[in-house]
This record gives C-alpha cells, structure tokens and sequence, in this order.
C-alpha cells in the first residue's frame, strides 16, 4: 500500500492588530487629567451659587506645564462629564439641577444598597470594625458641635462601603457620580438635624453587617440614601 504523502503546512498569515504609535508626548497629559479630577472631585461645587469656571492659563502656572496637556486633560475630562466647554465663555466644572442631583442619588442608593450587600457576604470583620471605629467618635452626641469633621467621616464611611464591597464595577460606576454626591452631602449635612439622625443609621448598617444580614443591610442602607434624595427634593431649591 503507497504512503500517503505528507500534507503541506498551510502558512497562516500573522494577525495585525489595528493599534496607533504610543505617543511618548502623552505623560504631562495623563498627570494634569489625573489631578485636575482629584482636585475637582475634591471641591465643594454645590456651596455658592455662580458656576465655577477653570482657567487654562491659572491651571498651566499651577501644574508648572504648558496649556497644551491641559486642554488635553480637559477634552478627558468632558467627555467624562466633569466640565464642559461654553463657547465664548469657556469650561466650567459641571452642576447639576435639582431633578438631575435626586436622579443621581436615586441611582447611589440602589449601588450601595447592592455594596452593603457585598459587604455583609464578604467584607473582613476587620474592615466592618473600621467603619465602627469611624462612628464611634461621634457618638457623644457632639456632632453637631463638630459638622466639618463629622461631613468627611460621612462621606468617608459611603467610600468605604463601596470599595469594601470587592465589586471593581461597582467602583467604577459611582466614581463619576461622586463628585456630585460628596459636594451635596457636604452641604446638606448641617441642615435639619441631619449629622445626628446619618449617625443612628450608619451604626444600624454596621450592625447589619456585624450580623452578616445582607437584607437588613441592603435596605438600611437604601433607606438612608433615599433619605438624602428626599431631603434635597424638599429642601435642594439652591440647586435650581
């Protein structure tokens, strides 16, 4: 019986992939986008009324850089929804009106409910006890002698819950929504009693997640952030 002849090798073309030149020019841009948003989501937007507007030159003599990255940062930085550009005019930190800012913490209040979850399944005991020690220097009842470093505890105990979480996604999507989120509660932290009554409900959250009740914690925590969408919707006129 003849031997089969040996079947030649078909030469299989090499995929290309479709990828543009590193630009090697792209460093100052990275470094003015990245602290132009820290600085940005670090201010208190919602505190006086006239929009707050960036000048290019002021930025570029700050960062020490040319205008160049800056207004490159600045093109990252709309497209994410943290400024927009007003012709004639020119960029502005982004405000929202007071339907939009209830909307936004509508939709806070169903991902962090979705975080206390998490946290109650698989947060360390560790990490909870963090977020009792956080409180705990509050509950002397001098809160409300104490606003200002009770605003940052505040907000530093919502941080938390979502990073605890362990859900990247979950990170991701509230990061823009934070800027907005952080500068209202900031505001509305000292008004109608507030600090004490975001106090009680942070320390039945924590006892939620102590008791690894992932329901209780998912609805307290939906709860209290609807609180804050109901506060603005009564009391958010200085948003319109």
């Amino acid at each position: 019986m003849p031997e089969a002849s040996a079947r030649p090798v078909e030469k299989l073309d090499r995929p290309i992939l479709d990828m543009p030149r590193i630009d090697t020019q792209s460093t100052f841009r990275d470094l003015a986008y990245a602290a132009l948003k820290r600085a940005i989501t670090a201010m208190d937007i919602y505190d006086r009324p006239e929009e707050i507007r960036l000048d290019e030159r002021a930025l570029s003599a700050d960062l020490g850089v040319s205008r160049t990255p800056i207004r490159e940062a600045m093109t990252l930085l709309e497209q994410e929804g943290f400024v927009r550009t007003l012709p004639r005019r020119g960029i502005y930190v982004v405000r929202k009106t007071k339907r939009e800012i209830v909307e936004i913490i509508t939709v806070m209040a169903a991902l962090e409910s979705m975080a206390a979850r998490l946290v109650a399944l698989d947060a360390a005991a560790d990490d909870i006890a963090e977020l009792r020690r956080l409180m705990d220097a509050f509950l002397d009842g001098t809160d409300g002698e104490r606003v200002e470093e009770y605003s940052d505890a505040n907000i530093a105990f919502h941080q938390a819950i979502i990073r605890m979480s362990g859900c990247k996604l979950l990170v991701e999507m509230t990061e823009n929504l934070f800027i907005h989120m952080r500068a209202i509660r900031k505001v509305t932290i000292a008004q109608d009693n507030r600090a004490a009554r975001s106090i009680v409900d942070h320390m039945a959250i924590i006892e939620a997640l102590e008791r690894r009740d992932a329901e209780a914690a998912a609805r307290l925590a939906r709860e209290h952030t609807l609180g804050l969408a109901a506060h603005v919707e009564k009391h958010g006129d200085f948003l319109s």
